[in-house]
């Protein structure tokens, strides 16, 4: 509300008394009402209000997603060790697998080309498959011997083999000629070993 002070009336005119009495003129310019325009500080306060009201929401807005990305990482987390297990199982069972067909392979091969008796063939078969951690590469008839070549997966492996051999009663005398580590094993320690098993005397 603005006030103006008309002071430039006229001289005023002396009354009764010889007072002089002066005409003052008070113009309301601006807003109507007796109360005037809006307090800027009630304004200013409600302006900061709505903006504390709208940080809260996008603040708040913010902390639950973020909560539902920690939920859903923890679940992505827990689900690929999950994965990573069944992995390194079927990877294993896959190994046993491998090494199982290699061996029927090697059986069936020395079916195929045989030069000896077949019922010394399957019996020398059958014993290697009785015994655990080891398979054959190549076998030979040298005639009074039977030259075996093979892997296994330990020392211990190979000397169960012979003791199984032995105890066929097919063989005078069963000997480990030759072994060496396997150089193309690399996720597994593994051994190539030569045996010459001498036949029994007919």
């Amino acid at each position: 509300m603005i006030k103006i002070n008309l002071s430039s009336a006229p001289k005023p005119k002396r009354g009764k008394g010889g007072r002089a009495t002066t005409a003052t003129t008070m113009v309301d310019v601006g807003g109507g009402g007796g109360g005037g325009g809006s307090n800027p500080m009630v304004m200013l306060g409600i302006a900061l209000l709505l903006g504390l009201g709208v940080v809260g929401y996008f603040y708040t807005a913010a902390t639950s997603e973020a909560k539902r990305i920690a939920v859903e990482m923890k679940r992505a987390e827990d689900e690929n060790r999950r994965l990573a297990a069944v992995k390194a199982k079927y990877d294993q069972e896959q190994k046993v697998k491998e090494n199982y067909e290699r061996r029927v392979k090697v059986i069936d091969d020395l079916h195929a080309q045989q030069s000896g008796p077949v019922n010394l063939l399957t019996m020398i078969g059958d014993t290697v498959n009785s015994t655990d951690a080891v398979w054959l590469d190549s076998m030979q008839d040298a005639g009074n011997a039977i030259n075996i070549n093979g892997t296994a997966l330990s020392s211990n492996a190979v000397a169960n083999l012979i003791r199984n051999l032995q105890k066929t009663g097919y063989f005078k005398s069963v000997e480990m000629t030759e072994t060496q580590q396997d150089a193309q094993a690399k996720e597994y320690q593994a051994f190539n070993f030569k045996l010459t098993c001498e036949k029994q005397k007919s």
